[in-house]
């Protein structure tokens, strides 16, 4: 089952359930996904709904989670990105925030702010989680997962990298597609043993990775977070992402304005986004 939160002409957001075949979008009872995963039984709820539709073709993807209590992001986390860097693989996950500010929708403009001038892709795999779940074994890991989407880890190099600590150069406003779908983990397009992902920038492949060279996947991240801190339904888990990125090329290649960036995974849909400069 696909789900997604979509703007309504009202100015408002809804839920809906993605019906790829009949080119509809169903509405089931929610303001957005987050709240819907916050209902008890929400798949069921899902599946039978039976709300307004809309033509799938002419909807507006918000981020699938608009409002997530929180965003985990896993750095270094797979071994096409370590080898690029020269590193070996952590011993534990490395993890940064983003926050839902940072977040925009499948089709939106990515935000190249003017306070930088090296900012780099990253497709990642997108964990959501359906389930409240502390200190969590591996079973409790994978049944607290509702299901995947696609994210792109905008960063800011230049402020990334000002000290030891990522958040300052992940977090600047509407830099990160988050979308189209949560792809539940039982429908048959998730492919939990691998599935590939990709960028493209105007055409051009420049990331080709598949989720089986994580470092840590995603029960164990689910794990490790929630021995930390309480998964909520709602939290996102950005996964990592593959080689491939632009600031480790030779020369550097960064995004610039007029851009189109297209991120993909494998069953789960793609986000395609024009690159504008701030202010411009």
């Amino acid at each position: 089952m696909k789900l997604a939160t979509i703007r309504t002409a009202g100015g408002t957001t809804a839920a809906v359930r993605v019906d790829e075949e009949a080119g509809q979008a169903v509405e089931v009872g929610a303001p957005d996904v987050g709240a819907l995963l916050r209902q008890p039984g929400w798949a069921e709820v899902a599946a039978a709904a039976r709300g307004p539709s809309h033509h799938l073709a002419t909807v507006s993807y918000a981020p699938v989670v608009p409002n997530p209590g929180k965003v985990v992001c896993v750095g270094l986390n797979y071994r096409s990105h370590l080898r690029e860097q020269g590193m070996a693989p952590p011993a534990y996950p490395t993890l940064f925030a983003k926050y839902s500010s940072t977040l925009t929708g499948a089709n939106d403009t990515i935000v190249l702010p003017e306070a930088s001038r090296a900012v780099d892709w990253e497709v990642e795999l997108a964990i959501i989680v359906g389930t409240a779940v502390r200190r969590a074994d591996a079973d409790a890991a994978w049944s607290a997962i509702a299901g995947y989407s696609v994210m792109n880890d905008i960063s800011m190099r230049d402020w990334q990298y000002r000290t030891s600590q990522f958040l300052q150069g992940k977090i600047f406003d509407r830099s990160s597609p988050f979308g189209p779908w949560l792809v539940t983990r039982d429908d048959p397009a998730v492919d939990e043993a691998g599935m590939e992902l990709s960028c493209e920038v105007d055409g051009e492949v420049v990331q080709e990775g598949r989720t089986d060279d994580m470092v840590f996947g995603p029960a164990e991240l689910v794990s490790y977070i929630s021995g930390a801190v309480t998964l909520l339904p709602g939290d996102v888990i950005s996964s990592g992402t593959p080689g491939g990125c632009g600031h480790w090329r030779k020369p550097p290649r960064y995004l610039e304005d007029g851009n189109v960036v297209v991120s993909r995974v494998a069953g789960l849909g793609e986000c395609r986004n024009a690159c504008r400069r701030e202010g411009g």
